[in-house]
């Protein structure tokens, strides 16, 4: 890790949150709904597709809770009001899951039908390893009664996830295949960077032979080279698969996928609990700070 790393990793607590915002907009479409559907927009007239996030996590009242289905009923409302090429991404603690499971559970299958109804999809996310086992049970019981409607995450760091992909492409699932961004213990999660690049391919191999449908969530570009590499040797058509990448991390490489023709889709976050999203980005890949302060000496800022 360089000095520079190191230093923004050490300095974020008591950066002022302004400059924290400053770094956020590339990341972040912005506060309202309407700067996500402006971000959509933006991205589909470059050829690629979306998955929109209401930020927001670990709710502590189920009104909370409540409030954040509210809101995913509005995008989805929004997304065909627009006809935006765009489904939806939520994160179980967000609907209660330390809360309650089975209103955790409840309040996804509400966005999932509210979704299915209008011909749109619901990625259920995967958040640090305490939530691992709940989310993946939700997950099987709301597939099971809304096949095809939603799908789920694996994070490739995890020494669990070979299984878990072993599991879910025996069911030919939707599985969106990230390295993962929570710092784990040794003991159940994977620590080097070239061993958690081995244990993607590993899983991502699995899901494709089995059938899965896969989101191959990276900016490795090694990584992309094997998963093209992997699609190759298979002969998957380009609906069998899609890549997937956060907004404002290397657009160029974006582009260069959906020039070739590959389902590209960009993960595109918004809302007044950008805050908390930013940091945890920048704890995980400092690189972005680097990055932003380069876009603010060129005088703009590409995402």
């Amino acid at each position: 890790m360089s000095l520079f790393d190191s230093l923004i990793r050490a300095t974020l607590p008591i950066t002022p949150k302004p400059m924290v915002g400053f770094f956020a907009r590339r990341y972040v479409a912005g506060a309202r709904l309407e700067d996500a559907i402006a971000t959509v927009q933006r991205l589909a007239s470059e050829g690629c597709c979306a998955t929109i996030d209401v930020l927001g996590e670990a709710v502590s009242d189920r009104e909370q809770a409540k409030a954040a289905v509210r809101d995913y009923h509005q995008v989805l409302d929004a997304i065909v009001a627009n006809k935006l090429p765009a489904n939806v991404s939520l994160k179980p603690t967000q609907m209660g899951l330390t809360i309650d499971a089975a209103f955790c559970q409840e309040n996804i299958e509400s966005v999932i039908t509210y979704a299915h109804a209008r011909g749109t999809f619901v990625r259920i996310d995967m958040e640090d390893s305490p939530t691992t086992d709940a989310t993946l049970k939700i997950y099987h019981e709301l597939v099971a009664r809304h096949p095809g409607a939603t799908g789920v995450v694996l994070q490739a760091r995890l020494r669990r996830t070979l299984a878990d992909a072993q599991s879910l492409a025996s069911t030919r699932a939707n599985v969106r295949l990230c390295k993962g961004i929570y710092l784990e213990p040794r003991d159940i999660a994977y620590e080097e960077p070239e061993i958690i690049r081995s244990a993607y391919v590993n899983a991502l191999r699995l899901l494709l032979e089995g059938g899965a449908y896969v989101g191959i969530a990276t900016h490795d570009e090694w990584l992309v080279c094997e998963a093209l590499g992997m699609i190759g040797r298979l002969g998957l058509a380009n609906d069998a698969y899609e890549f997937q990448m956060l907004l404002g991390v290397d657009p160029r490489l974006r582009r260069i996928l959906a020039g070739a023709g590959h389902r590209l889709r960009v993960y595109v976050p918004f809302g007044s609990h950008w805050y908390p999203y930013s940091v945890r980005r920048l704890r995980e890949n400092p690189t972005i700070a680097r990055v932003g302060l380069q876009a603010f000496f060129r005088g703009r800022l590409e995402s």
